[in-house]
């Protein structure tokens, strides 16, 4: 998928808050500086497969199983209609799940949301059924771990590669931001960003604390 003319891949689960905040301060970049995003699934339900911890409960089982049938039909997308239906897609999925807070709606019924949305986003709402395509797993595993092979495998979503097949191509999970910067704010660290991702050497910069997102 990666190309000489791809400035950025960004690997994103839509069920994920801090992804799409992420995914949002990138689209403003991509506006002001005119730069190519390809956006790639990484599923939360694949990489928690395995995971037997006190805190991964029948609530964060079905946040990330709707995470993972909406990356289905984004598979879907991908391979019929390409990566700006793909966009598409998961800009109207985290409109209404984040920033309109219907997080529940999807919890509720993945098809009726997922229908929704699918509508809001330009596209045919008959796709939903591609969200219980198994067949689509084999693809989406293949790009969880592609991922991984980027970053190291503790880490989760958003990953971003800065330069994807260039010499200086880089990974890093995240950034984990609470809001979206915006203007000469999101591009100072947009800079930041890549220079990190992009120097030999940087492994990691981090840490814990963080403030509630807002999806402003």
């Amino acid at each position: 998928m990666a190309s000489a003319t791809v400035d950025l891949e960004f690997f994103f689960d839509p069920v994920c808050p801090w992804a799409w905040i992420t995914s949002r301060w990138v689209k403003e970049v991509q506006q002001l500086r005119q730069y190519s995003v390809t956006w790639r699934p990484i599923s939360l339900k694949v990489l928690n497969a395995n995971n037997t911890a006190d805190w991964y409960n029948d609530q964060y089982k079905r946040w990330h199983s709707m995470g993972h049938e909406a990356l289905r039909i984004a598979a879907h997308l991908e391979s019929t209609l390409g990566n700006q239906a793909v966009d598409a897609m998961y800009t109207a999925c985290g409109i209404e799940s984040h920033a309109n807070r219907r997080r529940d709606d999807f919890a509720a019924s993945t098809e009726e949301f997922m229908s929704e949305v699918l509508t809001k986003a330009g596209l045919d709402p008959s796709l939903v059924r591609f969200a219980f395509d198994e067949s689509l797993d084999s693809f989406i595993v293949a790009e969880t771990e592609l991922a991984l092979s980027r970053t190291g495998r503790d880490v989760g979503t958003p990953i971003m590669t800065f330069k994807p097949g260039a010499e200086n191509e880089g990974s890093f999970f995240g950034p984990v931001i609470a809001r979206i910067p915006r203007g000469d704010e999101a591009l100072r660290l947009w800079d930041a960003v890549e220079t990190l991702a992009t120097t030999p050497g940087v492994a990691e910069l981090k840490r814990s604390l963080r403030a509630s997102p807002v999806f402003d």
